[in-house]
């Protein structure tokens, strides 16, 4: 089924699609800023000194640290 396609994965990480789509782009949006202040930072060093490491700690957090949190989604029903 071409439904389950797009709710899969958001499912296994206690999302629905909509709220995998949000969080997700949220994440994209952060990185390419982050990604861009390295670059500015790469051709002027003064520029955006923290700006990466802060984006991938914060990152790291949304990510690994609040989802390990939470709890996990059953796989399967006895």
């Amino acid at each position: 089924m071409i439904v389950r396609k797009f709710t899969q994965h958001p499912h296994s990480v206690g999302e629905t699609y909509w709220q995998h789509l949000a969080h997700a782009s949220g994440f994209g949006l952060r990185m390419m800023a982050g990604g861009a202040a390295c670059m500015l930072h790469g051709l002027l060093p003064f520029l955006f000194v923290k700006t990466g490491s802060r984006q991938i700690e914060t990152l790291h957090g949304r990510m690994v640290v609040s989802r390990s949190r939470m709890p996990q989604p059953l796989d399967f029903v006895i």
